[in-house]
């Protein structure tokens, strides 16, 4: 019977080793050790506690050559967990930058806010539209200056001047030193600043999903900067959506250490894994709407911009109320929002239309009409329409 009670109190006592380990790591880090110093006692602390549920698991014998093989047993097995747990979180794996090489025409914004952003201007024949269109992209830390230069340059034939670019620690644009200063308010702010830069009273605003809540913040903050704005498949207003570095299947080590260390000290989870490690990490992870839709990797995933709490502003509902230009809801068959988030955002933004595009061409004719002043198909239906398979 003794026997039997040491070894599950010694079972529970190995299931709290990483519990202790990852504890004390991020104390460590909390009084501003250095990386090798919090992950060596993060290290010590999961050995230490490893070492002595595995001596009340495995009973005492009483012969002296007994008592010789448990501890040989004992320290082998110790040895190989803590070698192997050590080297998946001491040593970075070798990764290259996932955002590509420059799109055609990249340029660079370098804003008062300190952010550095990169940027596709694509211009028309003749600027024929007095407001420009910005593209503002999904998310949360997704990012594709290829893709949205090539879909949404086409807007360039109708006279805009069509700006595309990658929100600040997403794709090709500047990576922040501290992951703390990701975040909704700091998205704004570098709005704000590119509107200025490229000399417009006001902004068309096309934006998707995570997108669709900055354009959402923009418009409560300064409504009278906007001249009309499309919201494609938006993200919940109240919800702060972020990645995971847990989703993608089981973590490593090394990925729990940067997790924890995210929730207590961003800045020693930015020294101990790097830009180039955080963003090959989500740029692996799959993306997609239900398991219905299929799931895609997320092209220029920005690591930590991903990662960063986007808690939604104060009086942001109370701003909406207030918008007096003109907006549009649309929602297509198969994306990752719920058709209830589209809803509630309609609901906030007094007289938004809502409408619903089957196809990217659809949605494309939509646009072009809805930014040029002409009516758009309105979608009446409470209820997703037959084809959709986006989540509720």
């Amino acid at each position: 019977m003794r026997s039997f009670a040491g070894i599950v109190v010694g079972a529970a006592v190995l299931a709290l080793s990483p519990v202790a380990g990852l504890a004390a790591l991020a104390g460590t880090a909390m009084v501003g050790a250095r990386p090798e110093v919090f992950t060596v006692t993060g290290l010590a602390v999961f050995a230490a506690v490893l070492f002595l549920g595995l001596l009340l698991c495995v009973p005492r014998p009483r012969a002296v050559w007994g008592r010789w093989l448990r501890a040989a047993l004992i320290l082998a097995v110790e040895a190989a967990v803590v070698w192997r747990v050590a080297g998946a979180t001491l040593t970075p794996p070798q990764v290259q930058s996932v955002a590509g090489p420059p799109v055609a025409g990249q340029r660079e914004w370098l804003l008062p806010t300190g952010s550095r952003l990169a940027y596709v201007r694509v211009a028309p024949k003749r600027v024929t539209r007095p407001e420009p269109v910005v593209v503002l992209s999904g998310g949360p830390g997704v990012a594709d200056l290829a893709a949205d230069r090539a879909f949404y340059g086409r807007l360039a034939a109708d006279g805009y001047a069509v700006y595309v670019y990658d929100q600040v620690g997403t794709g090709r644009s500047a990576r922040l030193p501290d992951p703390a200063a990701y975040g909704l308010a700091r998205d704004v702010a570098d709005l704000e600043a590119v509107r200025k830069a490229i000399g417009a009273e006001r902004l068309n605003l096309v934006a998707r999903g995570d997108g669709a809540r900055l354009a959402a913040a923009y418009l409560s903050d300064g409504p009278d900067r906007v001249a009309r704005a499309v919201l494609d498949s938006p993200a919940g207003l109240d919800r702060a959506r972020t990645a995971s570095l847990l989703d993608g299947g089981p973590p490593s080590p090394r990925m729990l250490a940067v997790h924890i260390l995210l929730r207590v000290e961003p800045a020693a989870a930015h020294t101990f894994a790097g830009d180039a490690e955080l963003d090959a990490r989500a740029a692996g992870l799959p993306r997609g709407a239900a398991d219905s839709c299929p799931a895609v990797p997320a092209a220029g995933s920005g690591g930590y911009a991903g990662l960063a709490d986007r808690p939604s502003p104060r009086g942001l509902r109370e701003g909406l109320a207030r918008v007096t230009a003109p907006v549009l809801v649309v929602k297509g068959p198969c994306d990752a929002e719920s058709w209830a988030a589209a809803a509630d955002v309609r609901a906030a933004i007094p007289g938004a239309g809502f409408a619903y595009a089957g196809s990217r061409a659809a949605y494309l004719a939509a646009l072009r009409a809805f930014l040029a002043g002409r009516p758009v198909a309105a979608y009446e239906g409470a209820t997703p329409p037959p084809g959709y398979r986006g989540p509720w």
